[in-house]
């Protein structure tokens, strides 16, 4: 298993979560834990997903995660669970 944290942020409107989930099954990876809240408007979501079965770079992921962001007017980051947590250890 590869495990990745996804953070989508952005001003509230329909389809956010329609439109990163389709991306993540269309190239095998899995959700395995999702929170998501709206607060005054703002949408804010944190997935921890398996991108061990995908046949794309994590590199060519995250990048393309950030297009569909672009395209939908939310901003997207994707960084690997090792990666993640050396940024956040005290």
């Amino acid at each position: 298993m590869k495990r990745a944290i996804i953070t989508v942020v952005g001003k509230d409107t329909v389809g956010i979560i329609a439109k990163v989930c389709t991306y993540l099954a269309e190239n095998k990876i899995n959700i395995l834990d999702i929170s998501q809240t709206i607060v005054s408007g703002f949408f804010n979501m944190m997935m921890i997903v398996d991108v061990g079965g995908s046949s794309k770079s994590f590199v060519e992921l995250s990048s393309e995660l950030e297009q569909v962001g672009q395209e939908i007017g939310v901003t997207v980051k994707c960084q690997l669970e090792d990666i993640f947590d050396s940024m956040h250890r005290i």
